[in-house]
């Protein structure tokens, strides 16, 4: 593992990227890029869980800790992911503190939370190193939970103060679609659900995060609280790299 926890915990700062596309082979890329984390998106992305499972593979041997999002909060979901190799566990659409607590029980085991016990699994090296694994897994795996509506924005003490629940990581396009400003990021309504999250996560002496669609807005997001940041996705890199490559060739045509 890379200790992503203990790191934020200890004040880092630590840069993300999204991996949408699936593959093993733009993820083992991107892995290795310098970022300290990446992030398997099994909600918006194109792969699935098997999917997940390659690019884990292609990932080991990088850099970067794997945090991976789940579409859902059901504990089969979770632990499945983790019971994979997953270093972490981001579940989108939070509400409320109860959506929280279903999150979070699905990344421990008894007594922290109601994750079934597998001890022929990746993650413990297949049974090998299953009691340094379940004694660690506590303090090394990372509960990110996303605050992407206005409802949740009403429960933020108490989701914060939630045990397992590490990040709050603000999804800027679903958030601002809640409040019905959507993509308007310099909005007052949006200033004040940042400032909001960062001071319920501070209290609560939990790190906030964000994906941020402009690598020019880092120091702003800094200059609030926020540590773990994430920017752009192999899907976005194949994209423009695509369209560079073609408008350089195409404009040397006569």
């Amino acid at each position: 593992m890379k200790n992503l926890k203990k790191r934020l915990q200890q004040g880092e700062a630590l840069n993300g990227c999204w991996l949408n596309l699936g593959s093993p082979l733009t993820a083992e890329i991107v892995g290795n890029a310098g970022y300290d984390w990446v992030l398997i998106d099994l909600e918006h992305g194109a792969g699935n869980e098997k999917d997940a499972l390659s690019q884990l593979q292609a990932l080991q041997s990088g850099t970067a800790g794997v945090i991976v999002r789940v579409e859902s909060t059901d504990r089969r979901r979770v632990q499945r992911t983790l019971d994979m190799g997953a270093e972490g566990i981001m579940c989108p659409q939070i509400e409320n503190a109860a959506d929280a607590q279903i999150a979070v029980d699905g990344m421990h085991y008894s007594p922290d939370g109601k994750r079934g016990v597998a001890k022929m699994v990746r993650a413990t090296g297949f049974g090998k190193e299953f009691e340094s694994y379940r004694q660690g897994s506590k303090e090394n795996i990372l509960g990110v939970i996303q605050i992407e509506t206005s409802e949740a924005l009403n429960h933020l003490d108490e989701i914060a103060a939630l045990d397992g629940v590490d990040v709050l990581f603000i999804g800027p396009s679903d958030l601002t679609m809640s409040l019905g400003i959507f993509g308007q990021l310099n909005h007052p309504l949006y200033i004040d659900a940042l400032k909001a999250i960062v001071t319920a996560a501070e209290k609560a002496g939990k790190a906030v995060g964000i994906l941020l669609f402009d690598p020019g807005d880092y120091k702003t997001y800094y200059d609030m609280g926020i540590r773990f940041m994430a920017c752009g996705s192999d899907a976005t890199f194949v994209a423009q790299g695509a369209k560079n490559m073609a408008k350089a060739l195409n404009s040397n045509k006569e």
